[in-house]
């Protein structure tokens, strides 16, 4: 096994190696980094969940216009769906204008 004896020669090299712990840190640019790659991920999160939200928004719109339009249609409002107050009160509370 000469690779066994070589990874542990190379341990023992390594074990007695002196190093200066200063020399190892990331100072003051790993914090830098670290904190600009923080705020990235935040802001993306962000963005991510204010793509979201929109994509629910519109699918409840559609779903309420077309709630509508079966309505208007004269469809029943037990037809295909329920009717079109079911899809309404799933969505958020609107604003009073």
């Amino acid at each position: 096994m000469p690779v066994a004896s070589s990874v542990t020669a190379l341990l023992a090299v390594a074990a007695e190696e002196e190093f200066d712990p200063n020399d190892v840190t990331p100072g003051v640019e790993g914090f830098v980094i670290t904190f600009i790659v923080m705020a990235v991920v935040l802001l993306l999160v962000l963005d991510m969940v204010r793509r979201i939200r929109r994509v629910n928004y519109r699918a409840e719109a559609k779903a309420r216009l077309d709630a509508e339009e079966r309505a208007a249609e004269g469809g029943e409002p037990g037809d295909s769906g329920g009717s079109p107050d079911a899809a309404a009160s799933d969505a958020p509370p609107s604003k009073p204008e």
